[in-house]
């Protein structure tokens, strides 16, 4: 008998995706006729269904598409962000927010799993329970607009970006989660002396007793769903931007101009992908260089990235003199966030 085989998916075909940037940001989101099912996401939500059956847990949380990422209190499900479920408008929210996160598949799935230990939180009510209180602290904190982290404390796990787990006691437990739930995860030995091992044990044991009991809350509720927003693509991105306006010149900024210039000028590299390509190899040499972990550099590096797109920068010089600097200023940026203790980043 010949193997059995999945159907084959087609992506779904839209009129707007010819359109332009500014006749695009004119449209409603719920004219936009976005679904999860046939698009990019849609594989890789049933990716993170199998990462949570080969780990013996029956839930299965249930997702739609919004505007950003987004698991609502008391609902055992979540939102994923419009723009991912189209390349045509990812090219737009690279144009306007100068990235798209969860933009590539493992990043992707780090999200989802995170996104997942909220939704089971949810669905088990399990920050009601007084061990996980005492393990991650009170959930009823009030949750911040932004915080100031410790890049040196090992309390926390490390999984997405900007020390996410120091935000908010729920914060660091999905963050847990999702270390514990990835596949081949070797957390015993990556924690291994570090506070954050009892978060992971108590996880470990907490998935072990809730794993086959059917959830006590089991709403299907899709808030603030695209289907039902009448705002636009522009409005959507005014908000946006306005939220995450830099508010000051900062260090970086004078790090970076030191660096690089503003004149494009022909054969001129942007600055931004010059420090991509230079990023896989000085990940590990800054982190030795500088006596700090291969996280801090991620963050810095991914900072000095986008600020520099913000800022239109552009590779002058000789290329290789531009490495040497562009090394030198990354440790000092490094350098500068330890002696900060961590400036406060916003939610």
């Amino acid at each position: 008998m010949p193997a059995r085989t999945r159907p084959r998916r087609t992506a779904r075909r839209y009129s707007w995706a010819a359109l332009g940037d500014e006749e695009l940001l004119d449209l409603r989101f719920c004219d936009l006729g976005l679904t999860l099912a046939g698009s990019p996401l849609e594989r890789c939500v049933e990716r993170l269904y199998a990462e949570l059956g080969r780990r013996g847990i029956a839930f299965r949380p249930h997702c739609w598409l919004g505007e950003e990422w987004f698991s609502p209190d008391g609902v055992p499900g979540f939102a994923l962000p419009f723009f991912l479920a189209h390349p045509r408008l990812r090219r737009l929210e690279r144009r306007m927010t100068h990235e798209v996160e969860g933009g590539n598949r493992n990043w992707l799935m780090r999200i989802l799993r995170h996104e997942a230990g909220h939704a089971i939180d949810n669905a088990y009510r399990l920050r009601r329970r007084r061990q996980w209180r005492e393990t991650f602290g009170p959930a009823s904190l009030k949750y911040p607009v932004s915080y100031r982290p410790r890049p040196g404390s090992r309390r926390y796990v490390q999984h997405l970006g900007s020390w996410y787990a120091q935000s908010h006691p729920t914060e660091d437990f999905a963050e847990t989660f999702a270390v514990w739930l990835k596949p081949a995860s070797r957390w015993r030995r990556d924690y291994r002396d570090w506070p954050a091992l009892a978060k992971l044990e108590y996880v470990d044991a907490l998935m072990a007793e809730v794993a086959l009991q059917p959830p006590p809350v089991r709403s299907r509720a899709h808030v603030d769903s695209l289907a039902h927003e009448t705002r636009t693509l522009r409005q959507h991105y005014a908000a946006v931007l306005k939220r995450y306006a830099v508010p000051t010149r900062r260090e970086e900024d004078d790090l970076l101009e030191r660096v690089f210039g503003y004149e494009p000028g022909p054969r001129r590299l942007r600055a931004a992908t010059f420090l991509r390509r230079l990023r896989p190899r000085l990940h590990a040499a800054l982190a030795l260089r500088v006596g700090c972990s291969e996280y801090l550099v991620h963050q810095v590096m991914r900072a000095a990235i986008r600020r520099s797109t913000e800022l239109g920068l552009y590779v002058t010089g000789e290329r290789r003199r531009a490495e040497r600097h562009a090394e030198w200023m990354l440790a000092r940026m490094v350098r500068a966030f330890e002696r900060s203790a961590g400036r406060r980043l916003t939610l």
